[in-house]
Protein backbone atom coordinates (compact mmCIF):
# COMPACT_ATOMS: atom_id res chain seq x y z
CA UNK A 1 0.00 0.00 0.00
CA UNK A 2 1.21 3.13 -1.42
CA UNK A 3 1.70 6.13 1.66
CA UNK A 4 -0.95 8.00 0.64
CA UNK A 5 -3.44 5.56 1.74
CA UNK A 6 -1.46 4.76 4.78
CA UNK A 7 -2.99 5.85 8.44
CA UNK A 8 -1.08 6.90 11.32
CA UNK A 9 -0.54 4.72 14.14
CA UNK A 10 -1.28 7.01 17.19
CA UNK A 11 -3.98 4.85 19.36
CA UNK A 12 -3.69 3.67 23.16
CA UNK A 13 -6.32 1.45 25.15
CA UNK A 14 -7.57 3.79 26.62
CA UNK A 15 -8.16 5.76 23.35
CA UNK A 16 -9.40 3.00 21.77
CA UNK A 17 -11.79 2.05 25.29
CA UNK A 18 -13.31 5.65 24.11
CA UNK A 19 -14.10 4.85 21.08
CA UNK A 20 -15.82 1.58 21.31
CA UNK A 21 -18.25 2.65 24.34
CA UNK A 22 -18.31 6.36 22.58
CA UNK A 23 -19.66 4.49 19.51
CA UNK A 24 -22.46 3.20 21.16
CA UNK A 25 -23.04 5.45 24.55
CA UNK A 26 -25.74 7.05 22.60
CA UNK A 27 -27.76 4.22 22.55
CA UNK A 28 -28.46 4.65 26.05
CA UNK A 29 -29.86 7.51 25.67
CA UNK A 30 -32.37 7.29 22.93
CA UNK A 31 -33.84 4.58 20.50
CA UNK A 32 -34.03 1.92 23.42
CA UNK A 33 -37.47 3.78 23.98
CA UNK A 34 -39.31 2.23 21.27
CA UNK A 35 -38.50 -1.55 22.47
CA UNK A 36 -40.96 -0.38 25.15
CA UNK A 37 -44.15 0.45 22.68
CA UNK A 38 -43.53 -2.90 21.19
CA UNK A 39 -42.74 -5.68 24.30
CA UNK A 40 -43.66 -3.13 27.20
CA UNK A 41 -41.36 -2.87 29.71
CA UNK A 42 -40.79 -6.59 31.64
CA UNK A 43 -40.94 -8.01 27.86
CA UNK A 44 -38.35 -5.80 26.61
CA UNK A 45 -36.03 -6.48 29.90
CA UNK A 46 -35.73 -10.10 28.96
CA UNK A 47 -34.97 -9.22 25.21
CA UNK A 48 -31.88 -6.57 26.23
CA UNK A 49 -30.99 -9.30 28.78
CA UNK A 50 -30.57 -12.09 26.10
CA UNK A 51 -29.04 -9.87 23.26
CA UNK A 52 -26.72 -8.63 26.30
CA UNK A 53 -25.82 -11.65 26.45
CA UNK A 54 -25.23 -12.19 22.88
CA UNK A 55 -22.76 -9.29 22.01
CA UNK A 56 -20.67 -10.08 25.00
CA UNK A 57 -20.15 -13.91 23.46
CA UNK A 58 -19.94 -11.99 19.81
CA UNK A 59 -17.56 -9.10 21.29
CA UNK A 60 -14.93 -11.83 22.88
CA UNK A 61 -15.48 -13.93 19.56
CA UNK A 62 -14.87 -10.80 17.34
CA UNK A 63 -11.43 -9.90 19.14
CA UNK A 64 -10.19 -13.19 17.73
CA UNK A 65 -10.52 -11.78 14.27
CA UNK A 66 -9.65 -8.06 15.28
CA UNK A 67 -5.93 -9.22 16.30
CA UNK A 68 -5.03 -11.47 13.51
CA UNK A 69 -6.53 -9.70 10.99
CA UNK A 70 -5.98 -5.75 11.82
CA UNK A 71 -7.31 -4.10 9.19
CA UNK A 72 -9.20 -0.92 8.54
CA UNK A 73 -12.08 -3.09 6.98
CA UNK A 74 -12.69 -4.41 10.28
CA UNK A 75 -15.82 -7.09 9.06
CA UNK A 76 -14.57 -6.38 5.73
CA UNK A 77 -11.47 -7.97 5.98
CA UNK A 78 -12.15 -10.48 7.84
CA UNK A 79 -14.95 -12.03 5.35
CA UNK A 80 -12.70 -10.98 2.50
CA UNK A 81 -10.05 -13.58 4.21
CA UNK A 82 -12.66 -16.54 4.53
CA UNK A 83 -14.45 -16.42 1.92
CA UNK A 84 -13.03 -14.30 -0.56
CA UNK A 85 -14.21 -11.20 -2.24
CA UNK A 86 -18.35 -11.99 -2.85
CA UNK A 87 -17.53 -12.29 1.04
CA UNK A 88 -16.00 -9.22 1.79
CA UNK A 89 -18.93 -7.80 0.02
CA UNK A 90 -21.78 -8.83 1.81
CA UNK A 91 -19.54 -8.04 5.14
CA UNK A 92 -18.53 -4.78 3.90
CA UNK A 93 -21.89 -3.81 2.47
CA UNK A 94 -23.87 -4.49 5.51
CA UNK A 95 -21.13 -2.64 7.60
CA UNK A 96 -21.54 0.57 5.59
CA UNK A 97 -25.42 0.12 5.70
CA UNK A 98 -25.06 0.07 9.37
CA UNK A 99 -22.69 3.13 10.19
CA UNK A 100 -24.17 4.92 7.60
CA UNK A 101 -27.76 5.06 8.42
CA UNK A 102 -26.72 5.23 12.51
CA UNK A 103 -25.47 8.78 12.39
CA UNK A 104 -28.65 10.71 10.58
CA UNK A 105 -30.80 8.79 13.80
CA UNK A 106 -28.24 10.35 16.29
CA UNK A 107 -28.28 13.73 14.70
CA UNK A 108 -31.83 14.28 14.90
CA UNK A 109 -31.51 12.93 18.39
CA UNK A 110 -29.06 15.69 19.47
CA UNK A 111 -31.53 18.17 17.58
CA UNK A 112 -34.47 16.40 19.41
CA UNK A 113 -32.58 17.17 23.04
CA UNK A 114 -31.26 20.87 22.54
CA UNK A 115 -34.97 21.21 20.99
CA UNK A 116 -35.91 20.52 24.95
CA UNK A 117 -33.58 23.47 25.56
CA UNK A 118 -34.29 25.59 23.04
CA UNK A 119 -38.02 25.46 21.59
CA UNK A 120 -37.41 27.65 18.70
CA UNK A 121 -34.30 25.49 17.16
CA UNK A 122 -35.18 23.54 13.91
CA UNK A 123 -33.97 20.19 14.73
CA UNK A 124 -33.19 18.92 11.65
CA UNK A 125 -31.04 22.07 10.78
CA UNK A 126 -29.26 21.38 14.54
CA UNK A 127 -28.88 17.55 13.00
CA UNK A 128 -27.67 19.46 9.45
CA UNK A 129 -24.94 21.09 11.74
CA UNK A 130 -23.88 18.46 14.42
CA UNK A 131 -22.76 16.57 10.33
CA UNK A 132 -20.37 19.67 9.16
CA UNK A 133 -18.83 20.21 12.98
CA UNK A 134 -17.71 16.68 13.26
CA UNK A 135 -16.60 15.59 10.04
CA UNK A 136 -14.25 18.71 10.35
CA UNK A 137 -12.87 17.02 13.50
CA UNK A 138 -12.79 13.72 12.47
CA UNK A 139 -10.59 15.84 8.57
CA UNK A 140 -8.11 17.22 11.55
CA UNK A 141 -6.73 13.79 12.41
CA UNK A 142 -7.79 10.72 14.77
CA UNK A 143 -5.76 11.82 17.74
CA UNK A 144 -7.25 15.15 17.74
CA UNK A 145 -10.59 12.99 16.69
CA UNK A 146 -10.01 10.03 19.66
CA UNK A 147 -8.87 12.20 22.17
CA UNK A 148 -12.27 14.70 21.95
CA UNK A 149 -13.76 11.06 21.70
CA UNK A 150 -12.73 9.84 24.85
CA UNK A 151 -13.77 13.26 26.82
CA UNK A 152 -17.28 13.49 25.48
CA UNK A 153 -17.16 9.76 26.37
CA UNK A 154 -16.54 9.81 30.18
CA UNK A 155 -18.68 13.23 30.16
CA UNK A 156 -21.37 10.67 28.76
CA UNK A 157 -21.16 8.01 31.58
CA UNK A 158 -20.76 10.14 34.27
CA UNK A 159 -24.07 12.06 32.94
CA UNK A 160 -25.80 8.65 33.09
CA UNK A 161 -25.04 8.28 36.33
CA UNK A 162 -26.28 11.35 37.79
CA UNK A 163 -29.34 10.73 35.62
CA UNK A 164 -29.29 7.24 37.76
CA UNK A 165 -28.87 9.06 40.85
CA UNK A 166 -31.29 11.85 40.62
CA UNK A 167 -34.15 10.13 39.59
CA UNK A 168 -33.84 7.24 41.87
CA UNK A 169 -35.82 8.98 44.94
CA UNK A 170 -38.55 8.95 42.16
CA UNK A 171 -38.14 5.29 41.46
CA UNK A 172 -40.92 2.45 42.19
CA UNK A 173 -40.92 -0.91 41.03
CA UNK A 174 -44.39 -1.21 40.59
CA UNK A 175 -44.11 1.77 38.03
CA UNK A 176 -41.98 -0.67 35.88
CA UNK A 177 -43.75 -3.26 36.04
CA UNK A 178 -47.25 -1.68 35.39
CA UNK A 179 -48.40 -2.99 32.28
CA UNK A 180 -45.18 -4.26 31.58
CA UNK A 181 -45.89 -7.03 29.72
CA UNK A 182 -46.59 -5.58 26.08
CA UNK A 183 -49.41 -3.44 28.06
CA UNK A 184 -51.10 -6.42 29.95
CA UNK A 185 -50.23 -7.02 33.47
CA UNK A 186 -48.74 -10.82 33.34
CA UNK A 187 -47.21 -12.76 30.51
CA UNK A 188 -48.61 -14.34 27.71
CA UNK A 189 -48.65 -15.75 24.51
CA UNK A 190 -49.40 -12.66 22.76
CA UNK A 191 -46.96 -11.04 24.78
CA UNK A 192 -43.95 -12.91 22.44
CA UNK A 193 -44.79 -11.26 18.96
CA UNK A 194 -44.12 -7.98 21.16
CA UNK A 195 -40.56 -9.05 22.20
CA UNK A 196 -40.04 -10.30 19.01
CA UNK A 197 -40.62 -7.13 17.50
CA UNK A 198 -38.33 -5.30 19.89
CA UNK A 199 -35.17 -7.01 18.96
CA UNK A 200 -34.12 -4.00 17.12
CA UNK A 201 -34.64 -1.48 19.76
CA UNK A 202 -32.28 -3.76 22.05
CA UNK A 203 -29.51 -4.28 19.69
CA UNK A 204 -29.51 -0.45 19.57
CA UNK A 205 -28.10 -0.67 23.30
CA UNK A 206 -24.58 -2.00 21.67
CA UNK A 207 -25.15 -1.50 18.17
CA UNK A 208 -21.68 -0.12 16.38
CA UNK A 209 -19.24 -1.35 19.81
CA UNK A 210 -17.42 -3.54 16.80
CA UNK A 211 -16.48 -0.03 14.81
CA UNK A 212 -13.74 0.16 16.96
CA UNK A 213 -12.28 -2.79 15.08
CA UNK A 214 -12.21 -0.28 12.11
CA UNK A 215 -9.11 1.52 14.18
CA UNK A 216 -6.89 -1.52 13.85
CA UNK A 217 -4.85 0.15 11.53
CA UNK A 218 -4.33 3.35 13.93
CA UNK A 219 -3.53 0.92 16.96
CA UNK A 220 -0.27 1.71 18.65
CA UNK A 221 -0.12 -2.18 19.50
CA UNK A 222 -3.49 -3.84 18.35
CA UNK A 223 -2.67 -7.40 19.74
CA UNK A 224 -2.63 -5.64 23.28
CA UNK A 225 -5.23 -2.47 22.42
CA UNK A 226 -7.87 -3.86 21.52
CA UNK A 227 -8.92 -6.62 23.38
CA UNK A 228 -8.70 -4.68 26.44
CA UNK A 229 -10.78 -1.51 24.63
CA UNK A 230 -13.53 -4.35 23.33
CA UNK A 231 -14.00 -6.22 26.57
CA UNK A 232 -13.96 -3.31 28.78
CA UNK A 233 -16.17 -1.55 26.40
CA UNK A 234 -18.84 -4.31 26.24
CA UNK A 235 -19.01 -4.93 30.02
CA UNK A 236 -19.53 -0.87 30.56
CA UNK A 237 -22.00 -0.43 27.93
CA UNK A 238 -23.91 -3.22 29.85
CA UNK A 239 -23.90 -2.42 33.16
CA UNK A 240 -24.86 1.37 31.41
CA UNK A 241 -27.77 0.10 29.69
CA UNK A 242 -29.63 -2.40 31.99
CA UNK A 243 -29.34 0.88 34.98
CA UNK A 244 -30.72 3.55 32.61
CA UNK A 245 -33.15 1.35 31.30
CA UNK A 246 -34.71 -0.21 34.99
CA UNK A 247 -34.52 3.66 36.47
CA UNK A 248 -36.47 5.37 33.13
CA UNK A 249 -39.19 3.25 33.26
CA UNK A 250 -39.37 3.27 37.12
CA UNK A 251 -40.62 7.14 37.64
CA UNK A 252 -44.03 7.35 36.33
CA UNK A 253 -45.87 5.66 33.51
CA UNK A 254 -43.27 4.24 30.93
CA UNK A 255 -45.92 4.25 28.08
CA UNK A 256 -45.28 8.55 28.02
CA UNK A 257 -41.13 7.82 27.31
CA UNK A 258 -42.10 4.70 24.96
CA UNK A 259 -42.34 6.83 21.17
CA UNK A 260 -39.88 9.52 21.76
CA UNK A 261 -36.59 10.81 21.14
CA UNK A 262 -35.38 12.26 24.20
CA UNK A 263 -36.98 9.39 27.44
CA UNK A 264 -34.03 10.64 29.70
CA UNK A 265 -35.27 13.99 29.80
CA UNK A 266 -38.98 13.47 29.85
CA UNK A 267 -38.34 11.12 32.88
CA UNK A 268 -36.26 13.41 34.84
CA UNK A 269 -38.83 16.05 34.28
CA UNK A 270 -41.22 13.84 36.17
CA UNK A 271 -39.00 13.56 39.16
CA UNK A 272 -37.48 17.19 39.43
CA UNK A 273 -40.32 19.24 37.44
CA UNK A 274 -39.78 20.92 33.92
CA UNK A 275 -37.38 24.26 35.62
CA UNK A 276 -35.33 22.17 38.14
CA UNK A 277 -31.45 22.77 36.77
CA UNK A 278 -31.15 18.83 36.79
CA UNK A 279 -32.80 18.65 34.01
CA UNK A 280 -30.65 21.30 31.94
CA UNK A 281 -27.52 19.75 32.88
CA UNK A 282 -29.04 16.70 31.74
CA UNK A 283 -29.96 17.87 28.27
CA UNK A 284 -26.49 19.68 28.42
CA UNK A 285 -24.38 17.17 29.24
CA UNK A 286 -26.76 14.44 27.56
CA UNK A 287 -26.09 15.77 24.63
CA UNK A 288 -22.13 14.47 25.34
CA UNK A 289 -23.35 11.02 24.76
CA UNK A 290 -25.37 11.27 21.05
CA UNK A 291 -21.66 13.45 20.39
CA UNK A 292 -19.69 10.52 21.67
CA UNK A 293 -21.97 8.02 19.05
CA UNK A 294 -22.24 10.35 16.16
CA UNK A 295 -18.50 11.70 16.25
CA UNK A 296 -17.34 7.65 16.66
CA UNK A 297 -19.51 6.73 14.00
CA UNK A 298 -18.72 9.25 11.50
CA UNK A 299 -14.97 7.99 12.45
CA UNK A 300 -16.47 4.22 11.88
CA UNK A 301 -18.02 5.07 8.30
CA UNK A 302 -15.35 6.39 7.22
CA UNK A 303 -13.07 4.07 7.65
CA UNK A 304 -15.23 1.23 6.16
CA UNK A 305 -15.65 3.31 2.83
CA UNK A 306 -11.90 4.06 2.76
CA UNK A 307 -11.02 0.23 3.37
CA UNK A 308 -13.66 -0.92 0.55
CA UNK A 309 -12.45 2.22 -1.85
CA UNK A 310 -8.88 0.90 -1.29
CA UNK A 311 -9.31 -2.95 -2.31
CA UNK A 312 -11.50 -1.63 -5.43
CA UNK A 313 -15.21 -2.21 -4.48
CA UNK A 314 -15.56 1.45 -4.30
CA UNK A 315 -14.26 4.49 -6.65
CA UNK A 316 -10.53 4.88 -6.13
CA UNK A 317 -10.89 8.29 -5.19
CA UNK A 318 -12.56 7.88 -1.63
CA UNK A 319 -9.45 6.17 -0.28
CA UNK A 320 -6.99 9.32 -0.99
CA UNK A 321 -6.26 10.91 2.53
CA UNK A 322 -5.67 14.20 3.26
CA UNK A 323 -1.78 14.97 3.05
CA UNK A 324 -1.19 16.42 6.10
CA UNK A 325 -3.95 15.05 8.58
CA UNK A 326 -3.68 11.52 7.21
CA UNK A 327 -7.38 11.50 7.14
CA UNK A 328 -9.73 9.84 4.60
CA UNK A 329 -11.74 13.02 4.05
CA UNK A 330 -13.53 12.25 1.05
CA UNK A 331 -15.23 9.03 2.57
CA UNK A 332 -15.79 11.33 5.76
CA UNK A 333 -18.00 13.95 3.40
CA UNK A 334 -19.21 10.87 1.09
CA UNK A 335 -21.03 9.23 4.62
CA UNK A 336 -22.07 12.61 5.51
CA UNK A 337 -24.34 13.66 2.02
CA UNK A 338 -26.27 10.60 2.58
CA UNK A 339 -26.99 11.16 6.16
CA UNK A 340 -28.24 14.95 5.66
CA UNK A 341 -30.28 13.82 2.68
CA UNK A 342 -32.12 11.23 5.58
CA UNK A 343 -32.11 13.94 7.59
CA UNK A 344 -34.36 16.43 5.61
CA UNK A 345 -36.73 13.48 4.32
CA UNK A 346 -37.65 12.95 8.59
CA UNK A 347 -41.25 14.60 7.79
CA UNK A 348 -41.56 12.80 4.84
CA UNK A 349 -41.10 9.13 5.30
CA UNK A 350 -43.19 7.12 7.67
CA UNK A 351 -43.10 3.09 6.88
CA UNK A 352 -45.15 0.47 8.43
CA UNK A 353 -46.45 3.04 10.73
CA UNK A 354 -43.10 3.77 12.43
CA UNK A 355 -41.58 7.19 12.38
CA UNK A 356 -38.41 7.72 10.16
CA UNK A 357 -35.83 7.42 13.17
CA UNK A 358 -37.30 4.50 14.06
CA UNK A 359 -36.88 3.11 10.54
CA UNK A 360 -33.76 4.11 10.06
CA UNK A 361 -32.92 2.69 13.67
CA UNK A 362 -34.30 -1.12 12.46
CA UNK A 363 -32.29 -0.24 8.64
CA UNK A 364 -29.00 0.09 10.50
CA UNK A 365 -29.49 -3.21 12.81
CA UNK A 366 -29.96 -5.05 9.52
CA UNK A 367 -26.81 -4.36 8.77
CA UNK A 368 -25.10 -4.72 11.76
CA UNK A 369 -26.88 -8.64 12.14
CA UNK A 370 -26.02 -9.77 8.48
CA UNK A 371 -22.32 -8.55 9.29
CA UNK A 372 -22.15 -10.62 12.81
CA UNK A 373 -23.42 -13.56 11.20
CA UNK A 374 -20.91 -13.25 8.43
CA UNK A 375 -18.36 -12.35 10.76
CA UNK A 376 -18.92 -15.30 13.08
CA UNK A 377 -18.99 -17.98 10.15
CA UNK A 378 -15.81 -16.36 9.55
CA UNK A 379 -14.32 -17.04 12.23
CA UNK A 380 -15.17 -20.92 12.13
CA UNK A 381 -13.39 -20.50 8.41
CA UNK A 382 -10.41 -19.40 9.47
CA UNK A 383 -9.47 -21.53 12.48
CA UNK A 384 -10.35 -24.40 9.73
CA UNK A 385 -8.62 -22.94 6.71
CA UNK A 386 -5.70 -21.43 8.66
CA UNK A 387 -4.92 -23.18 12.28
CA UNK A 388 -1.40 -21.79 12.28
CA UNK A 389 -2.86 -17.78 11.35
CA UNK A 390 -1.27 -16.16 14.71
CA UNK A 391 -4.18 -15.33 16.85
CA UNK A 392 -2.87 -12.99 20.08
CA UNK A 393 -6.18 -13.31 21.57
CA UNK A 394 -8.32 -16.44 21.00
CA UNK A 395 -12.28 -16.39 21.82
CA UNK A 396 -13.14 -17.97 24.98
CA UNK A 397 -15.32 -21.12 25.30
CA UNK A 398 -14.77 -21.55 21.72
CA UNK A 399 -16.71 -23.10 20.20
CA UNK A 400 -19.68 -22.47 22.46
CA UNK A 401 -19.34 -19.01 22.60
CA UNK A 402 -19.56 -17.87 18.77
CA UNK A 403 -21.86 -20.27 18.34
CA UNK A 404 -23.91 -19.03 20.38
CA UNK A 405 -23.79 -15.42 19.21
CA UNK A 406 -24.24 -16.99 15.51
CA UNK A 407 -27.42 -18.62 16.93
CA UNK A 408 -28.96 -15.36 18.10
CA UNK A 409 -27.89 -13.35 15.28
CA UNK A 410 -29.89 -15.74 12.98
CA UNK A 411 -32.59 -16.05 15.57
CA UNK A 412 -32.32 -11.44 16.00
CA UNK A 413 -32.22 -11.39 11.78
CA UNK A 414 -35.23 -14.03 11.41
CA UNK A 415 -37.73 -12.37 13.90
CA UNK A 416 -36.81 -9.14 12.24
CA UNK A 417 -37.60 -10.03 8.72
CA UNK A 418 -40.79 -11.46 10.37
CA UNK A 419 -41.73 -8.19 12.09
CA UNK A 420 -40.37 -5.89 9.47
CA UNK A 421 -41.09 -7.20 5.79
CA UNK A 422 -40.99 -3.47 4.63
CA UNK A 423 -38.02 -2.74 5.84
CA UNK A 424 -36.48 -6.01 5.25
CA UNK A 425 -37.13 -5.91 1.81
CA UNK A 426 -35.72 -2.40 1.64
CA UNK A 427 -32.70 -3.74 2.96
CA UNK A 428 -32.46 -6.39 0.41
CA UNK A 429 -33.14 -4.37 -2.15
CA UNK A 430 -29.82 -2.52 -1.28
CA UNK A 431 -27.79 -5.36 -0.99
CA UNK A 432 -28.77 -6.06 -4.27
CA UNK A 433 -28.05 -3.23 -5.78
CA UNK A 434 -24.65 -2.57 -4.13
CA UNK A 435 -24.05 -6.35 -5.49
CA UNK A 436 -24.51 -5.35 -9.02
CA UNK A 437 -22.54 -2.36 -8.31
CA UNK A 438 -19.47 -5.17 -6.96
CA UNK A 439 -20.05 -7.10 -10.28
CA UNK A 440 -18.70 -4.18 -12.49
CA UNK A 441 -15.80 -3.77 -10.08
CA UNK A 442 -13.56 -6.15 -10.81
CA UNK A 443 -11.22 -4.42 -12.84
CA UNK A 444 -10.57 -1.91 -10.27
CA UNK A 445 -10.09 -4.98 -7.45
CA UNK A 446 -7.51 -6.39 -9.52
CA UNK A 447 -5.57 -2.89 -10.08
CA UNK A 448 -6.09 -2.52 -6.68
CA UNK A 449 -2.84 -2.74 -4.50
CA UNK A 450 -1.97 -5.83 -2.90
CA UNK A 451 -3.27 -6.46 0.67
CA UNK A 452 -1.50 -9.48 2.37
CA UNK A 453 -4.68 -8.96 5.31
CA UNK A 454 -7.24 -9.81 2.96
CA UNK A 455 -6.02 -12.86 1.34
CA UNK A 456 -5.53 -16.49 2.76
CA UNK A 457 -1.88 -17.70 3.53
CA UNK A 458 -3.13 -21.25 2.33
Amino acid sequence: MSATTTLNRTLGSVRLWGIAVGLVISGEYFGWSYGWAQAGTLGFLIVALAIAAMYCAFIFSFTELTTAIPHAGGPFAYACRAFGPVGGFIAGFATLIEFVFAPPAIAMAIGAYLNVQFPLLDAKWVACGAYLIFMTLNILGVGIAATFELIVTLLAIFELLVFMGVVSPGFSWDNFTAHGWAGADSFSGQTLPGMFAAIPFAIWFFLAIEGASMAAEEAKDPKRTIPRALGGGILTLTVLAIGVMIFAGGVGDWRALSNINDPLPQAMKTVVGSSSGWLHMLVWLGLFGLVASFHGIIMGYSRQIYSLARAGYLPARLARLNRRTRTPQLAILAGGVVGIAAIFSDSLITISGMPLTACIVTMSVFGAIVMYIVSMAALFTLRRREPTLARPFKAPLYPWAPAFALGMAVLCLVAMVWYNPLLALLFALMMSGGYLGFRKTAQARERAAADPLLRALS
